[in-house]
């Protein structure tokens, strides 16, 4: 099972050195990639709905073929602890699962046509993430699923 973690936009200077980090952490457990798509220009008066669709036509035509996607949405998205989203992914990876494309929208989120297309919606917060942010929390816990399924130190808590 391979991973891909596609997102709107590239990280700003803030968080790149971060996201990079865990990124790279992570590939160290999962086949990793992750891609970045153009952020769409709204021009002035242009309907937020317009953007969302634009960008998520971009993250679509760069899903891998017969991926599963997993929308990161805090709206609607299922809020999994660490240790479920690493059991999900050990699952899939024992049991031959499909890979998994887990798409980060840009500052106004995802458009209703990847939310419809996706196989899972995940939260990752109750609070509303800046994308960049998003990115950063979802590397780090891909590592850190990675940390639970080979029972290493990284993950210290049997709560989360």
């Amino acid at each position: 099972m391979k991973l891909e973690v596609l997102a709107v936009g590239r990280p700003g200077p803030l968080l790149a050195d971060a996201i990079a980090e865990y990124e790279r952490r992570a590939a160290r457990y999962w086949p990793l990639r992750f891609t970045e798509v153009r952020a769409e220009r709204a021009a002035k008066g242009m309907p937020d709905a317009v953007v969302r669709e634009a960008e998520g036509q971009r993250l679509l035509e760069r899903v891998p073929a017969g991926s599963g996607i997993v929308a990161l949405t805090r709206e609607g998205g299922d809020a999994w602890s660490s240790t479920r989203l690493a059991r999900f992914l050990e699952e899939q990876t024992l049991h031959g699962g499909r890979d998994l494309a887990f798409l980060i929208g840009g500052a106004l989120g995802l458009s209703d046509t990847v939310l419809r297309v996706a196989a899972r919606r995940m939260s990752l917060s109750a609070f509303t993430l800046q994308h960049d942010m998003a990115r950063l929390v979802l590397a780090e816990q891909l590592y850190r699923a990675g940390s639970i399924v080979r029972g290493e130190p990284y993950h210290k808590s049997a709560r989360t």
